[in-house]
């Protein structure tokens, strides 16, 4: 069985699947061979459908985190789909209902809303303005503004540093 944890470290990945690097986008699902390798890494199948999928929702998460879309933009990705209880000696737990080309976009999507349930506003994007990466801030304060403190977030803080000496030196001169 999943847990929530593994689900948002899943949701975490997916998103931050189009880093930037040495001031270019990339993105490794746009190769097939990794696609597929990234998509059986993750439970699906591996087909190309499941990764036309994918990369709708993981284009539409991003921007729905980002605040460029509504939520509501996200209800293509679960057409058709539902869940049916099973029953258990351990209780209910409920089976996803879609296919196989859809499910690795679908639990995507859940992911997210279930984050936004248990979580609300920890799932953002990196402070960073160079940045496209994410972050699920699991601190007790929940301040956390970057994707990684030994990349964005020393950048941030030297470029600020650097900024805050060059206007005292431009003051006092």
């Amino acid at each position: 069985m999943v847990t929530g944890r593994e689900q948002q470290d899943a949701l975490l990945e997916l998103l931050n699947t189009t880093p930037v690097v040495n001031g270019v986008v990339q993105d490794p699902l746009a190769d097939p061979d990794a696609a597929r390798s990234w998509q059986q890494a993750h439970g699906g199948i591996g087909s190309a459908a499941e990764h036309r999928h994918l990369l709708q929702a993981r284009d539409a998460l991003q921007e729905v985190v980002r605040g460029s879309r509504p939520a509501t933009s996200l209800a293509p990705i679960l057409k058709d789909v539902a869940s049916h209880p099973h029953l258990s000696s351990a209780g209910v737990s409920w089976e996803l209902d879609a296919s196989a080309e859809r499910r690795t976009a679908v639990e995507a999507v859940l992911a997210w809303s279930a984050l936004q349930e248990t979580l609300p506003g920890r799932l953002r994007p990196c402070a960073n303005p160079e940045c496209r990466l994410f972050l699920i801030d699991r601190s007790k304060t929940n301040k956390a503004r970057w994707c990684s403190m030994a990349a964005c977030g020393n950048r941030m803080k030297a470029r600020r540093h650097y900024q805050r000496a060059r206007d005292g030196a431009a003051r006092s001169g």
